[in-house]
């Protein structure tokens, strides 16, 4: 079941413009992955609070990989076409700027600014097989919860794994870093759900699944 609206959980956000956004901007390629992106409205948040925060010169270098293990949800993310239910609560500034009204008058649609630079996959997280690599921010939130405590070391693993050097990673507020993978990752902040990627204890983890490059 998916449970998402827009600008939901925006201290997770709010972290991520402190600590990851003065990074990413001088980066060529802003890969992000949101995993379990369910209906969309998680990474088109990202992708309009990074527009509104790196201006639309930088912002042509995000790219947001967004999947889920649900297929059907490709089709409401590519659309990006929403009810007028679940824009109410989207900030006026931001529903005026990338918003438009389509000709069914109680759905509304994002602009193509920001649908272009979302893309959405099909891809189930337990299967240990990361999308591509080299990401600077992934965002997984809602989904590590459902999985087995075994499960969950492994997947935080294989993000670690795809994560630029000193990249960064965002839970669940409630989601807590696994005891096994302290020194993994390290808090941005005191009790805060952004970590950043450290080298793990004996040297460098290699994820036994390979990749593509992001280099494209």
């Amino acid at each position: 079941m998916a449970f998402t609206f827009f600008f939901r959980d925006m201290n997770t956000f709010q972290l991520i413009e402190r600590h990851a956004l003065p990074e990413m901007v001088h980066r060529r390629y802003i890969d992000i992955w949101d995993a379990g992106c369910a209906t969309g409205e998680e990474p088109y948040t990202l992708a309009m609070i990074l527009r509104e925060r790196m201006g639309e010169f930088i912002y042509r270098n995000v790219r947001i990989f967004a999947s889920d293990r649900n297929r059907e949800f490709g089709d409401i993310v590519s659309r990006a076409s929403y009810p007028e239910a679940l824009v109410r609560r989207i900030p006026e500034e931001y529903k005026a700027r990338y918003f438009v009204q389509e000709q069914d008058p109680g759905t509304y649609r994002l602009t193509d600014a920001i649908r272009g630079a979302v893309r959405f996959q099909e891809h189930n997280l337990t299967s240990l097989s990361p999308i591509r690599g080299d990401f600077v921010l992934i965002v997984c939130k809602n989904v590590l919860l459902h999985l087995s405590p075994e499960e969950r070391v492994e997947v935080i693993r294989m993000f670690h794994a795809c994560l630029v050097p000193g990249g960064y990673m965002a839970f669940e507020n409630t989601q807590k870093l696994p005891a096994e993978l302290r020194g993994w990752f390290e808090p941005v902040e005191a009790d805060g759900p952004l970590f950043r990627k450290t080298d793990p204890p004996g040297g460098k983890y290699v994820h036994r699944n390979n990749y593509n490059s992001t280099e494209e």
